[in-house]
């Protein structure tokens, strides 16, 4: 499942717009974009098994800021493709970008980030990213990240 407007994404998730999640201007209301990006992320968490913080010394991601870029409306009925992919990656945080290729107009409609950070649950505070998530990661994406200290 990918799309060649998603190529640089390595991770593809697919969505199916629901009729209720448009507004009264007929198309999706802007926040199930949101929705969108929050499902890829997790989706996305699960294929490197982020989201288990028994499996990360005690950290997972918490979302710290999010963005949306609206270019194209989406409406009923459509399918689209979520590309996720990491921007860049520091110590404790990595920065997301999500755009997503709506089926029917064939193109991409929105384009997104996500700041998120690694929190470790058990003492309640900011932690580094495990360094066995980090090659998960890095499997994934195909690519070393370089630190870049922030």
């Amino acid at each position: 499942m990918s799309h060649p407007l998603l190529e640089s994404f390595p991770f593809v998730y697919p969505i199916t717009v629901a009729w209720g999640e448009m507004d009264a201007f007929q198309h999706v209301n802007n926040v199930m974009y949101f929705r969108y990006f929050e499902s890829a992320r997790v989706a996305y968490g699960h294929q490197v098994n982020m989201m288990d913080p028994n499996e990360n010394e005690g950290v997972a991601p918490i979302l710290a800021a999010t963005s949306a870029r609206y270019k194209r409306p989406i409406t009923f009925p459509d399918s689209l493709l979520v590309g996720v992919r990491i921007a860049k990656m520091s110590n404790n945080r990595f920065w997301q970008q999500y755009a997503i290729v709506s089926a029917s107009q064939n193109a991409i409609t929105t384009e997104g980030e996500a700041e998120i950070v690694m929190f470790d649950y058990r003492h309640q505070r900011k932690a580094d990213i495990p360094p066995a998530l980090k090659k998960r990661i890095e499997a994934l994406e195909q690519r070393e990240f370089v630190i870049d200290a922030q």
